[in-house]
């Protein structure tokens, strides 16, 4: 076999309808669109729209809001924090910071702050976070670490 005798199969392939080239090739004149309107137009495209009926978009009721003052935090927990120490990537006796986190790969971006939640820890190491659930805070303290929670700036508006 050469590369110039490739070919696809017999009928798997079909030629495009060429529309609107005359009558006499049975898809002239109105090239399959029907007749006038506004969806025989070229550039149309109406989402949503059923008819002049009420649009289901606009039949369901309102819910929920967005708070544009909520803060994004990073989610670490102190499981994925001792595997960090385990394999060497964090210090047992430095500070555990957002810096020191994203420079070990534990997470990817710092966003509004780091917040610790629970799980497994070993090592004695000092926090230096955002925020701490209760059980993350009394396991940093039963495994002989501290905790310190940063004060978030005051919010503008």
């Amino acid at each position: 076999m050469k590369l110039n005798e490739l070919k696809d199969n017999e009928g798997a392939t079909k030629k495009r309808m060429r529309v609107g080239r005359g009558i006499g090739s049975g898809k002239g004149k109105t090239g399959g669109r029907g007749v006038k309107g506004q969806t025989s137009r070229s550039g149309v495209s109406i989402k949503g729209f059923e008819g002049g009926q009420m649009p289901l978009h606009r039949r369901l009721p309102k819910r929920g809001f967005n708070n544009i003052f909520a803060k994004d935090w990073v989610e670490v927990s102190l499981t994925r924090v001792q595997q960090a120490i385990d394999a060497g990537k964090l210090e047992k006796g430095a500070v555990v910071t957002a810096e020191a986190l994203k420079a070990a790969g534990v997470i990817r971006r710092v966003r509004d702050g780091v917040r610790i939640l629970g799980g497994e820890l070993t090592a004695a190491v000092s926090f230096e976070v955002a925020g701490a659930s209760a059980p993350a805070a009394a396991t940093i303290e039963k495994a002989g670490g501290k905790l310190t929670v940063l004060a978030s700036a005051p919010v503008e508006g």
